[in-house]
Order: structure tokens, then C-alpha cells, then sequence
């Protein structure tokens, strides 16, 4: 089978899922077209028909069945491949559950959409933030490029025999999933090598040459339950150290490292902080340094590991700053705030000294995320950091 070169091309971020997931080499990739997440699908099954990827591809007459399959064969001990969005995701949401419970290490890219009524084709990142609590790590990207990267990154991570846990790598549909950037694609060498010392982990599989049992239900009240919940929770702690781990380990290999759990920009000496996550990052850079041009110290805090949370490291950026600020781009309903201003508000209690946190929402149903919009949550957060009244969230889009 032909071998992948290093080359650099101008790729789409779907087209780079799929290049990620090809130089992984998956055994088994099963997934269902759903909008704006189908060409990663047809990159894939083209790959195959040129003969550079070699893997068992499964057709599904649904979401469902796509993680279904991929669950299956994970369980076998096969390294698997599925990419969705949206309403596939909650289509899938009783085996999403089911594969963390039973620490598959199953990679699949989430490319963002939002969710209905109103019913919208659009950009958002409600889909992603609706399943946060599933068990799942969450790693959002911001480029095409970090998007490959994080790609081969997470199957070092999930498949780690300290983690094994599934992993979603969430990517904003329709802005980054049909979005052309440079990329720099790796050889197939450097991805092996890469990912070379997964081959000396082992974990449990079920295959007949080793028959076994497992608990898949357990009778009320049964302590067990309590371990396995407990043991998911110890791994997902460990996974926010050894992501930092396996970034550093990527930049040594391939040049390129994104901070592992998050991402400071200017934050050295800034006395206000602006936190964002996935693509709406390029704009909050630009602005931080229009605005420091005009002599106002305000740094950028981008937040790549959402679950688990980065409490430490976050805990660690913020301390001494005067005043913080968090954009999201979807409502947690019965807060009227994102969810991130509500991890950022539980771990406010930890820092030294009180802080004023405001947040913004913005960007919702595929509306950009302006640079106007973000002047104007910077120019809030300068204001609650000199103690002036500042709404506690704002709604950029409608004021």
C-alpha cells in the first residue's frame, strides 16, 4: 500500500479530519452522512478506492448504528474511526454514553452545529455542549492544522492504558469544516513513529482466544457501580496531564504544540483576560492587539480541553488578573449564560483574591463572532476591572 508523504496542501477542515484519520491508520471506520460533517466520509471512502487507506469500511443506515459499530469493534480491541454533527450526535446519545462507560478508546471528530427548533443549518456549538457530561474527553480546535494534529494526538491519548477513554475533537461546522487552510500533513513515518508506543500498552478485549464476562448491567445499589464511575473519573483526571504530555511530545516531533489544556496569548503581563474557545480565537488575537496598541494590557486565554475541565491550569493563568471575560457561543438554558462563564464562575473561589468575571454570548445559529463584537466585551471587562456596574452577561448579538 502507498505510504502518505510529507507535503504541505490547502486543505478544508473536513479534509483534514479525514487526512488525520487515514495516517492513524484506523482498522474500522463506520459513520453516517450528516451535514456539515459528510465530505470527511467521502474523503475517506476516496482515499480507500486510491488505495492508501486500509481499513474495513462499514455503511449504516444510521448515526445509531455508526457508533454502534465502532463500539463493537473497539471493544475487539481494533482501533475505530466515526465523525458526526448535530442531530446524528443526539441520535447516537444512548451509545455515546454506553462507549465511554465502557472506557472504549473510540475517536471521532464532532463538527459543531447547532441544534433545533428553530431549525438552522448553522455554525454553534450547542450539539458538543449538550453531551459534555457523557464521559467523553473534549479537545476544540481553532485551524485546519490543529485539527490534523489533534486528531493524531488524540489516539495517543485515548488509547493510552492510563486513559482509555473516547475522545472528541470539536471542530466549527460550516466556518472551519468547509474552510481552506494550509496544512501541513506529516508522512506516514512520522505518524508511526508517533504513535509507536501505543503498540507496547495493552487493554482488555474481547476476542475468542481469551473468552470472558463482563458486568453490562449491575443490580441496585451494588457497589460496583460506584468504582466504575469513580475509576472514569480518576482516568479523566489523569488525561489532563498527559495531554500536556503528548503536546510537548508532538512539538518535538513535528514542530507544532498548542499549550496542551489551554493556550495563552499576551497573558504575561495582562491585568484583564479574555477567554474563548475553538475558531472564534483568530478574531480575539486580533483584537488583543489592536487593544494593546492602544496601551490597554488584555491577554487571551484559549480553552482547548473543555472536559476535563483544566481547573489547574486555569486556576494558575488567572491568578493576579483584575478582571475576566468569557465568550460562548450557545446558552446553557435556566442560566442565561454560556457554559463556559459557568465552569469559570465554579472555579472563581480558588483564586486568591475576587475577581469580576463577565460573560458575552455571541456567534449563535452560524452569526460571526465580530471584531467590533469583541471590542466591546473587551471594553466591559476593562470597566468591570475599575469597579464600574457591568452586566453580568451580555448578549453582543442583540445590544
Amino acid at each position: 500500500m502507498p505510504k502518505i508523504k510529507a507535503e504541505t496542501k490547502v486543505l478544508e477542515g473536513n479534509a483534514a479530519v479525514a487526512y488525520g484519520a487515514m495516517l492513524c491508520r484506523p482498522d474500522v471506520i463506520a459513520a453516517f452522512p450528516i451535514t456539515p460533517a459528510t465530505s470527511v466520509l467521502e474523503y475517506l471512502y476516496s482515499f480507500s478506492a486510491q488505495g492508501l487507506l486500509d481499513a474495513e469500511l462499514i455503511e449504516v443506515e444510521g448515526e445509531n448504528s455508526a457508533l454502534s459499530a465502532v463500539m463493537g469493534a473497539s471493544a475487539a480491541g481494533a482501533r475505530t474511526f466515526t465523525a458526526t454533527s448535530s442531530m446524528g450526535l443526539a441520535f447516537m446519545f444512548d451509545v455515546y454514553l454506553a462507549v465511554s462507560g465502557s472506557r472504549l478508546p473510540v475517536v471521532m471528530p464532532l463538527a459543531m452545529r447547532e441544534q433545533p427548533m428553530p431549525m438552522t443549518l448553522a455554525a454553534g456549538t450547542s450539539d458538543a455542549f449538550t453531551v459534555k457530561d457523557g464521559g467523553w474527553i473534549q479537545i476544540y480546535v481553532e485551524s485546519c492544522q490543529e485539527i490534523l494534529d489533534s486528531l493524531i494526538m488524540a489516539y495517543r491519548l485515548a488509547e493510552d492504558t492510563d486513559i482509555l477513554l473516547p475522545v472528541n475533537i470539536c471542530y466549527l461546522g460550516f466556518y472551519l469544516s468547509y474552510l481552506s487552510q494550509r496544512v501541513e500533513i506529516p508522512s506516514q513515518e512520522e505518524v508511526d513513529a508517533f504513535l509507536a508506543p501505543l503498540k507496547k500498552m495493552e487493554r482488555t478485549k474481547l476476542c475468542l482466544e481469551e473468552p470472558m464476562t463482563f458486568p453490562a448491567e449491575i443490580a441496585p445499589a451494588d457497589p460496583v457501580f460506584a468504582e466504575y464511575r469513580y475509576k472514569h473519573c480518576a482516568a479523566l483526571g489523569r488525561a489532563k496531564q498527559k495531554l500536556d504530555e503528548i503536546d510537548k511530545a508532538f512539538g518535538a516531533a513535528f514542530g507544532r504544540s498548542y499549550g496542551g489544556q489551554i493556550e495563552q496569548y499576551r497573558t504575561e503581563d495582562a491585568e484583564i483576560i479574555l477567554v474563548t474557545m475553538e475558531s472564534t480565537t483568530g478574531t480575539a488575537r486580533v483584537v488583543v492587539d489592536s487593544k494593546r496598541d492602544e496601551g490597554l494590557k488584555v491577554g487571551l486565554i484559549k480553552i482547548r480541553l473543555f472536559r476535563p475541565f483544566p481547573r489547574e491550569k486555569l486556576i494558575e493563568a488567572l491568578k493576579g488578573k483584575k478582571a475576566i471575560g468569557v465568550i460562548d457561543r450557545h446558552v446553557s438554558f435556566g442560566w442565561d449564560c454560556g457554559q463556559c462563564f459557568i465552569e469559570l464562575k465554579a472555579l472563581l473561589s480558588d483564586l486568591e483574591a475576587p475577581v469580576p468575571l463577565v460573560g458575552f454570548i455571541d456567534g449563535m445559529g452560524g452569526a460571526d463572532i465580530t471584531k467590533e463584537h469583541l471590542e466591546r466585551a473587551v471594553d466591559m471587562i476593562d470597566a468591570a476591572a475599575k469597579g464600574k456596574p457591568v452586566k453580568e452577561t451580555t448578549w453582543l448579538a442583540l445590544e
